[in-house]
């Protein structure tokens, strides 16, 4: 989906406004287990609303790969690399939906992969899931949120796609762990 540089800008500009008055995002991310050294793959990133938090919870000896399939979000990831020093961050534009979501990751990379504010998007849900699964560690987790639709449909989609378990559901998010 593409969208305006002017639209993203505004949508950023609501983030930036919110993420100040009320520090979600912070509180959000030290729920997802993130420690220090992981590997983290921020999967379909945006304006990096994320990648800060998860940058530091990784630390030095850690990595976060921020994915995005708009070059308008990955620009916006890179301006806040350079504010805050980010050095364990990794920058990637993915043209998802072009390959069926398959990614240039080699294969169990990554101990947490977090799609947030995707999945009510994703139109081929087993190619999603499948990629996700590929790309995570078996010890690995999958953070996942419903994004605006109901919780049931969010797990039905990661039950039915047959690669996943819940393991632990909050108001926000679902923590999942990869079927063996």
């Amino acid at each position: 989906m593409k969208v305006s540089k002017l639209s993203f800008r505004m949508t950023m500009v609501f983030f930036d406004i919110l993420d100040s008055l009320y520090p979600y995002i912070k509180k959000r991310v030290k729920k997802f287990g993130i420690k220090q050294g992981m590997t983290v793959v921020d999967y379909g990133c945006g304006p990096g609303s994320y990648t800060k938090e998860m940058a530091e919870l990784v630390g030095r000896g850690g990595t976060v790969y921020a994915v995005d399939m708009n070059r308008l979000a990955i620009e916006a990831v890179e301006k806040k690399v350079g504010k805050y020093k980010l050095r364990n961050v990794r920058l990637i534009l993915e043209p998802m939906w072009m390959t069926g979501y398959d990614s240039t990751f080699s294969n169990r990379l990554a101990d947490i992969v977090c799609a947030l504010g995707k999945l009510s998007t994703i139109s081929q849900t087993a190619a999603f899931f499948g990629e996700l699964r590929r790309i995570i560690k078996d010890d690995g987790t999958l953070i996942i949120d419903d994004n605006q639709q109901p919780r049931d449909v969010t797990k039905r989609k990661i039950l039915d796609s047959g690669l996943w378990d819940i393991l632990e559901e909050t108001s926000d998010h679902l923590k999942c762990k990869p079927r063996l």
